[in-house]
Parts: structure tokens; sequence; C-alpha cells
């Protein structure tokens, strides 16, 4: 159909084409690579590696865990790495098996959406605000990627209800999924020494994030040619970021004047 044969408006403008009703419409998006999902993976399979390596040289003693576990006591001495470097940590093969498993099946899908920089920020704050969590309200030590794992649930929900004009029924049913995930995670949680705290807390702290920072898709452009664009401005992003480290921080501190 040439220009002239298009139909025109009330001021003899052509009006653009509209797909017909119920139709498939492709939509452009370019997303982001799962790099940092896999170099998460990556790295903390090299660290279990090295904890594993630990106690064979040194008979049993794993120093990478002695190191860098959340234990409240070393917390409150000043350790305050303590807060972060329980996510590399792991107590078994089982126990790394089933985080990166996890991660493998929510970082890629994340990680296109947030971008690099962002998704890294959302697993790194939800695995300190889990980790924060669990500082104080349990004084049993702790270990495992699963405060950050669970954050990136919480983020899950919150793209999806934020988005979910677009992704429709879709997104209705994966929420449900999602649902019922954490919550059979956190009923298996109740298990004596699983840190179901540090869950808590991480999904607490991702879910924020992602409230504030996560993206917020729009299709903008002209049938045939659409793209998705996320419409979430930079500065709101490294103010969530600093919000949520300052909220879980300000904890932490009053922990540490209630000794």
């Amino acid at each position: 159909m040439t220009i002239e044969n298009l139909p025109g408006d009330e001021n003899g403008f052509p009006t653009p084409p509209t797909p017909p009703p119920g139709s498939y419409v492709p939509v452009q998006f370019k997303g982001s690579k799962p790099v940092v999902t896999y170099v998460l993976m990556g790295f903390t399979i090299l660290v279990f590696l090295l904890q594993i390596a630990s106690q064979f040289f040194f008979g049993g003693a794993d120093f990478p865990a002695a190191i860098g576990l959340k234990a409240n006591e070393a917390i409150l001495q000043g350790q305050l790495w303590r807060l972060i470097t329980p996510i590399l940590l792991h107590g078994s093969i089982l126990h790394i098996a089933f985080n990166m498993y996890a991660l493998q099946a929510f970082g890629p899908g994340l990680e296109f959406h947030y971008g690099r920089w962002r998704f890294l920020l959302l697993y790194l704050l939800a695995g300190f605000a889990g980790n924060v969590t669990s500082f104080l309200f349990t004084i049993e030590p702790s270990l495992g990627s699963s405060t950050a794992i669970f954050g990136l649930l919480g983020a899950e929900s919150v793209f999806l209800y934020q988005n979910r004009e677009l992704f429709g029924k879709s997104a209705q049913r994966a929420l449900i999924n999602i649902a019922v995930i954490a919550g059979a995670n956190l009923v298996i949680g109740l298990s004596p020494g699983i840190d179901n705290w540090g869950h808590v807390g991480g999904l607490l702290g991702g879910g924020l994030f992602a409230l504030w920072a996560g993206p917020r898709l729009e299709v903008q452009g002209v049938y045939p040619e659409l793209k998705l664009v996320d419409n979430r401005e930079s500065g709101s992003i490294m103010g969530a970021a600093l919000g949520v480290g300052l909220l879980f921080s300000l904890l932490v501190l009053v922990k540490f004047l209630m000794q």
C-alpha cells in the first residue's frame, strides 16, 4: 500500500497501520546477556573448591568458611565483611548445587531486563539484607547464597507485578509459581540447620530494591516497528541501592548499640 492510498485522519494525514485484534506482535528489546550470572556462579564454585581443598590439606579445617561465614560474635567484634561473604560459601555439594541451579533458573532472565550492573547490585544487596536479618534474629552461624537467591525471587515478583499489563495472564501464572516456590522453601527452612531468617531478609531486600529500581517497561514506536523501553531513571536506581543499603546498615548499628 502506498502512502497516497493509506487511510487518513480528519486532517488528511495518513494514519499508521495497526495490528489485527488478537494477533501476535513482535516487539524489539535489547537485553543483557547473563555475563554477571555466570561470573557469580563461577566465582562461587571456585570458592567452594577452595573450601574442599582447605579441608583436604588441613585436616578438615575449612578456612574460607571460618573466615567468612556469618558469625554474630565475630561481627560484633568488627568483622563486618561477614555480612556479605557468606553468599560465596557453602556447606556441601548438595547445598551449592541447589543454589547454583536456582541462580541459573532466575538469574539470566532478570539480568536480561535489569542489565549487568543493576543485576549485580540486586544480588549483593539481597545477600547483605539476608545476612543482616539473620544477624539480628538468630545467633546460629550460617553460610550460603540462598539469601541472595531469595532476593531474586522477590525481585522477579515485583518485576512481574509492576509490568503485569504487558505480560497479561502469564504474569499472574508466574507470580503464583513464585509464591509456591518461595512458600515451599520457607516451610523447608523451618527444619533445623537452615537459616530461614536469612531467606526472609533476602526476599525483603531484593523486593525493596526491585520496587524502587526494577525495570518499568513500556512499548514505544509505531507498528510494526515497536520496541520495549525501560523507563526507570538511572538516578532512582542508585537512590534505591543507597536506600536499601542504608536501611539494613542502620539495623546493624542498632544491634551494635543494644549490646
